[in-house]
């Protein structure tokens, strides 16, 4: 007889609402079962277990009663109960309201010779666009800012000027993101002095001024505005997708030329770190990227926004549309690829050339992919634009508590650690093969494995309708796992590698 399934705990997350001022928690008298709720949805369920250890059946089932989800209620106690405790032998305590690893390995990692407290910065974008938008980040614990673009031109925005892209009938959580924004609306005046208050008020903050000019004079000009502001380095945004004015944005990305002779022109007139961000609207990223490396770039942000097209109609200005940026969680893949080619392409460079990664980084998991290729921080944007600067309490404390359970003291260590990992295609090892292995506990019987084996895979598997089983075809079958990514119970799982047979075709 099959065992009664538990809950799974993360697609019931997902369709938590995130709410502010949750009344679950409110209703729960001895925990806080929304934010163990988000620690759930942000990659940290064992650690959600901290903000409920106090409660009771009785606690879970007010808070479940109180929930105002627009369908039917999150079920917080089965959710809860269905989580082991976590593995990790670590000792926790409440800190000015937050839950702290005393034994913690330290976040802290120096970028462009730096100090930065954690490898977590906002973006440049909408969601640092003022002194108190910024303020209210570093107090919640983001490291640093790489503040929204500053030019000379006047900037006029449209409306909308978002648009998203959500599975059918769903709303709030979106995979993919198109914005049509451009720069910062604010006078130079205004956002440097923005920039000047803001690293006098917060002097362990790393401040850093994007900037875009449309000559090498604004170049220059705008770079040292930002130095004699107190900014720590200062990003040249070669890469905005939607700019109204020619001679900027991702039009000057595409070009070695361009980006070469404006970073040689603003690292000839600053004392501090110049750092280009790339655009991924190109096909060879490094290229542009050397050309700024060999002007003396001394890191390199990527990547921005990739042109997009939506068919929204709500999402119309004045019945147009116009082609924007892409980001969100589904660009994270593509945003990989191009730095992991960076990194490749500086391997062999006599200097070391630092990256900071940008591309839908949602969750600590997220941010630990991109420095494993390399990249000494990480900057996120629409996460923030989502779910709010709280996240950052969870990205910090899954990578501390990754690092914990690793044995892993120093966040530099894991710095590039992968890059080896990643070979020529011709390299690949093409003389062996792991099966897939299904768990008939896990298994529902919905036989989606068979219709996907059959269309779109070997013909692999045989589905017995009167067991409702999956049955697998050795002699079929060559170790591509489509049934397992298409399975939705999460019943199908790697095997052990072996040596193919001889005389195995695909």
């Amino acid at each position: 007889m099959k065992q009664k399934r538990k809950v799974n705990v993360y697609e019931e997350a997902y369709r938590c609402l995130l709410c502010q001022d949750a009344p679950c928690s409110k209703a729960c008298k001895h925990g806080d079962p929304a934010r163990a709720i988000r620690a759930i949805r942000f990659d940290n369920h064992k650690l959600s277990l901290r903000w409920v250890a106090d409660c009771t059946d009785a606690d879970l089932e007010r808070a479940e009663q109180a929930c105002i989800h627009y369908n039917w209620p999150i079920r917080i106690k089965e959710m809860i109960r269905a989580i082991g405790e976590d593995d990790v032998d670590a000792t926790w305590q409440m800190v000015d309201g937050r839950w702290t690893m005393t034994d913690a390995p330290a976040l802290d990692i120096t970028f462009c010779g730096i100090a930065c407290e954690n490898p977590f910065f906002l973006a440049s974008s909408a969601v640092c666009t003022n002194y108190g938008m910024v303020a209210r980040a570093f107090d919640a614990g983001w490291a640093g800012v790489f503040y929204k673009t500053i030019c000379m031109q006047e900037i006029k925005e449209v409306s909308p000027r978002f648009d998203a892209m959500h599975d059918n009938g769903t709303h709030g959580d979106f995979y993919g993101f198109r914005n049509m924004e451009q720069l910062s609306e604010n006078t130079v005046e205004e956002d440097f002095d923005i920039l000047r208050r803001l690293k006098k008020d917060y002097p362990t903050k790393v401040v850093i001024a994007s900037i875009m000019g449309q000559t090498e004079e604004e170049w220059i000009s705008l770079a040292k505005m930002a130095e004699e502001a107190g900014c720590d380095a200062v990003e040249l945004n070669f890469s905005c997708p939607q700019m109204k004015h020619k001679g900027m944005g991702s039009d000057v990305g595409q070009s070695p030329e361009l980006v070469r002779t404006y970073t040689a022109c603003v690292k000839q007139a600053v004392g501090i770190p110049v750092i280009p961000k790339m655009t991924p609207n190109i096909t060879h990223i490094a290229e542009p990227a050397t050309a700024c490396v060999e002007a003396g770039a001394d890191a390199i942000s990527a990547i921005n926004t990739i042109k997009s097209v939506t068919m929204r109609f709500d999402a119309e200005v004045s019945g147009q549309r116009t082609i924007s940026g892409y980001s969100g969680r589904a660009v994270r893949p593509i945003a990989l690829r191009y730095i992991l080619e960076l990194k490749q392409a500086f391997r062999n460079q006599h200097r070391s050339t630092e990256l900071s990664g940008i591309g839908g980084i949602e969750t600590w998991r997220d941010a630990l992919e991109f420095i494993q290729l390399g990249c000494s921080n990480v900057q996120v944007c629409t996460a923030v634009m989502q779910y709010g600067y709280r996240i950052i309490d969870d990205l910090i404390m899954g990578l501390q508590r990754y690092m914990k359970k690793h044995g892993i003291t120093r966040l530099q260590d894991l710095v590039g650690e992968r890059v080896e990992k990643f070979l020529m295609p011709d390299a690949l090892d093409r003389d062996t093969i792991c099966y897939p292995m299904v768990n008939k506990e896990l298994c529902m019987g919905c036989g989606r494995c068979e219709v996907s084996c059959n269309d779109g895979g070997h013909q692999a598997i045989v589905f017995d309708h009167e067991s409702r089983q999956p049955r697998l075809i050795g002699t079929k079958c060559v170790g591509c796992h489509l049934c397992r990514l298409v399975c939705p119970a999460g019943a199908i799982g790697i095997a052990k590698r072996v040596a193919k047979k001889a005389g195995r075709t695909s």
